[in-house]
């Protein structure tokens, strides 16, 4: 897996000098077809470049939410209790096994 740079300054969001790495994944058929869609009407650069766009996004959906929970922890009292673990993972579709016990 080679290790590259941007050549302009935005290429697919990302900024210049920044590395990556292709790396191969495996989308759902019709998924992949609506993002070569959304290429084709011009709404997205590139497949690569809206994965990394979705990928981006789900990384920052992912730390604005632990933010939010280590805030409401902290309000309300300290870490999950068992059953309010079990009741988050519930309401969130969690996979349980993700979380150790507190």
């Amino acid at each position: 897996m080679a290790i590259g740079t941007r050549c302009s300054p935005f290429a697919d969001g990302m900024v210049v000098g920044m590395a990556t790495r292709k790396v191969t994944i495996t989308l759902d058929e019709a998924q992949l077809e609506r993002i070569r869609g959304l290429v084709d009407a011009g709404s997205a650069r590139s497949v690569s470049g809206f994965v990394q766009h979705a990928v981006g996004v789900a990384l920052d959906d992912v730390a604005g939410w632990g933010a939010v929970l280590a805030e409401a922890l902290t309000a309300s009292g300290g870490p999950l209790s068992d059953d309010e673990r079990a009741w988050a993972d519930a309401m969130l579709a969690a996979t349980p096994a993700r979380h150790s016990a507190a």
